[in-house]
């Protein structure tokens, strides 16, 4: 589909030869071969011939007024085309000269035999031996030779930019500077013009062997011609040199003109491969930037006048040329903008018509792509449901977590299967998920009376079995005991899940300032007080650490006061982290505590915490736990098994309780295995709040 964009409409005549055009291209083909073997007519050879002739000289006007050499991308093929086709006519018209004799009939061949000898009898015969021989002479050593040598460093200097370009496209499209659109279209234009010189360094030994052909056919015509005449047709050798060599050469350049414009087209478009007009536009730009130059040729010629002996007459009005040229060129110069000028002017109105285009175009801190079965869900003429949850997702993550989670950009993505969604996170995906639209997804709690058919699947948010019913059995479901949520419900729970889960990588920089600036406003004491200690970045890495365990930063000031009141003691991030999470001590036990107020925990075995506090070891991100190995997997056993038996009780989360110490490094040694664990100290245990230890564990 992307490609179709970058086809340009074609005319009428264009679109009804390109309906038909293979039918007429493989015909004209095999009767081009056809042609080296059964002989035709001459007024058949006559219209062929002609039709070479000007396919040679089409061929080298739209060379000229190409601005791209990949514009003109069936060059070499046309080239091989053209060539066994002038073969052909070469073969054809050797065939009949030497079969009819003085009697050949051909006119083209007897117009450019005439032309080229004229009357001048053996005289005419040399001087059109030599022109000939010249014009072989010129296009071989000067234009194929240089052709060729051309076409083949084209290609290796293409072929070996080719991965660097790639790669800067790339490199733009990664940016953000281009749209994918646009990177494939600059893609495709880079491998079609390796593609194109690749092709061009072999299409250009067809020119350089049809030369060389051409000289061997010409030879053949005069021998052959020579030997028939005198020993088949009775005639003289003087008559049969005088008629073969005038056909011969005739016929040797009238196949060997067309080739000089095709040679010469190969030449005019391998050298412009730096070109971004066409040639007339490049000559016109070029030839008229510097008038001075033609002042100094027209003075020369004017001196050159005045030498005794010079023609005069001719060089005096081409001075006078020159110098009326030089004249309107200065002339138009001077009411023409300067170069700067013209840029400026340039880049005003592209700015007006198109837009500033900014260096960078950053990626949004929160993103949800819908297949496009799920549009419907947020279409506003079906109630857009999931808009409306969205928003409030908005608000209560601002209430829960004290962040205020920046606009949720929800696009349509192609890409996806229809009934699939994805969330993103500054472009990489964080979650994924598939919905089945007129259907609800139905979990079993633990207390389903009866099970009731669908199709089996897997909750996106928390993974857990499911299936899927139809509307008309939603009632059921419930009767049922099943807990049935509805697609947007789905999308929402798992976008609430991501946020808590991810909500350290969504606070940016940016956002902390802006929180910072907002609390400022009414208590510009303690922001004061904090960023006179701590830099903007440490603050950020604080509250980072706060919400990468769930706990709100929403008692801002109460955070920014431990912060400043321990900076100065040490600007660990860990050391504020801890402060700051016993300052907060009773909003994170009630997060975990039931009704009345219990906080029931697990311990872990004194000597065992004291192992995982000595295996510290400071890194330039921290403090991390270092445990053996051996030793890690155990911790893992033993605290998974403790988990499992309270969970079978009823009690969850899990909950750690362990010293100010051990408590960070107890998270960090767990958190990849079990990354819902929490863990509290003792320092953040408040006085109203009751302890219940409901077990302890012991690590082998």
């Amino acid at each position: 589909m992307a490609d179709a964009a970058y086809m340009t409409p074609r005319s009428g005549i264009a679109a009804a030869l390109g309906n038909k055009g293979d039918i007429f291209i493989a015909a004209g083909v095999v009767a081009a071969v056809m042609m080296m073997i059964i002989p035709m007519p001459t007024f058949l050879l006559d219209s062929l011939m002609a039709m070479n002739l000007i396919m040679g000289l089409l061929v080298l006007l739209i060379v000229l007024y190409t601005k791209k050499a990949t514009d003109f991308s069936v060059f070499p093929t046309m080239l091989l085309i053209l060539t066994v086709f002038g073969l052909a006519l070469n073969i054809s018209s050797t065939r009949l000269i030497l079969t009819q004799g003085e009697n050949f009939s051909g006119r083209m061949v007897r117009a450019f035999s005439t032309f080229v000898v004229g009357s001048g009898g053996q005289e005419g015969l040399v001087i059109g031996f030599v022109i000939f021989i010249v014009l072989i002479a010129v296009q071989v050593v000067v234009i194929t030779k240089g052709s060729t040598r051309i076409a083949e460093v084209a290609a290796r200097f293409t072929l070996d930019k080719m991965p660097a370009k790639q790669m800067a496209v790339e490199s733009e499209f990664n940016s953000g500077a281009i749209s994918e659109e646009e990177m494939r279209r600059r893609k495709d234009e880079i491998e079609q013009e390796s593609s194109f010189y690749g092709a061009m360094d072999g299409a250009s030994k067809f020119i350089s062997g049809n030369v060389k052909i051409g000289i061997f056919i010409t030879a053949v015509n005069i021998i052959a011609g020579i030997i028939i005449g005198a020993a088949l047709h009775g005639e003289s050798i003087g008559q049969a040199v005088g008629t073969y060599i005038a056909f011969s050469i005739g016929d040797g350049l009238l196949s060997q003109f067309p080739s000089l414009l095709i040679s010469t087209a190969t030449g005019i478009i391998v050298t412009r491969s730096v070109s971004n007009g066409t040639f007339a536009e490049d000559i016109s730009e070029e030839f008229t930037r510097h008038p001075r130059i033609y002042w100094i040729g027209a003075a020369v010629l004017l001196i050159f006048a005045l030498i005794p002996g010079f023609p005069w007459y001719v060089l005096v009005p081409m001075s006078l040329l020159l110098g009326f040229f030089a004249f309107r060129l200065g002339r138009d110069q001077r009411h023409r903008p300067s170069g700067r000028e013209a840029v400026d002017e340039a880049a005003k109105r592209q700015k007006e018509e198109t837009g500033e285009i900014p260096p960078i175009v950053p990626l949004d801190p929160l993103s949800l792509e819908l297949g496009y079965g799920l549009v419907p869900l947020v279409d506003k003429d079906k109630g857009a449901e999931l808009l409306e949850r969205v928003q409030r997702l908005r608000r209560e993550s601002a209430l829960d977590l004290g962040l205020v989670i920046p606009k949720i950009r929800i696009i349509d993505n192609m890409a996806l299967d229809p009934a699939e969604y994805c969330l993103k996170i500054k472009g990489a995906v964080v979650g994924r998920g598939r919905i089945r639209m007129g259907h609800y997804l139905c979990i079993n709690p633990g207390g389903v009376s009866e099970n009731i058919p669908g199709e089996r699947t897997v909750d996106p948010t928390f993974g857990l079995p499911a299936i899927w019913v139809s509307e008309d059995r939603r009632d059921e479901a419930e009767r049922a005991g099943y807990t049935v949520i509805d697609p947007p419900s789905i999308i929402a729970t798992h976008l609430t899940e991501i946020i808590k889960s991810h909500a350290a990588e969504i606070l940016g920089r940016q956002d902390t300032q802006r929180i910072l600036d907002d609390i400022k406003k009414d208590y510009p004491a303690v922001v004061e007080d904090a960023q006179k200690n701590l830099s903007l970045g440490e603050i950020q890495k604080a509250l980072q650490s706060l919400l990468r365990e769930q706990v709100s930063i929403r008692n801002m000031v109460t955070i920014l006061e431990t912060l400043a009141d321990f900076a100065p003691v040490s600007k660990d991030v860990q050391f504020l982290t801890e402060k700051a999470r016993q300052s907060l001590g009773r909003q994170i036990c009630l997060q975990y505590t039931d009704e009345d107020r219990k906080l029931r925990v697990l311990t872990i075995d004194h000597k065992f915490e004291q192992k995982v506090v000595d295996s510290a070891v400071q890194t330039a991100s921290g403090r991390v736990c270092a445990l053996e190995p051996a030793l890690h997997v155990s911790w893992i056993k033993s605290l998974s098994a403790a988990i499992a038996s309270i969970r079978d009780q009823g009690w969850s989360p899990p909950i750690i309780l362990c010293s100010e110490q051990a408590r960070f490094l107890v998270k960090q040694s767990a958190e990849r295995e079990l990354p819902e664990l929490v863990v509290l100290s003792v320092r953040e245990i408040t006085s109203d709040i009751d302890v219940e230890q409901i077990g302890e564990i012991h690590v082998e």
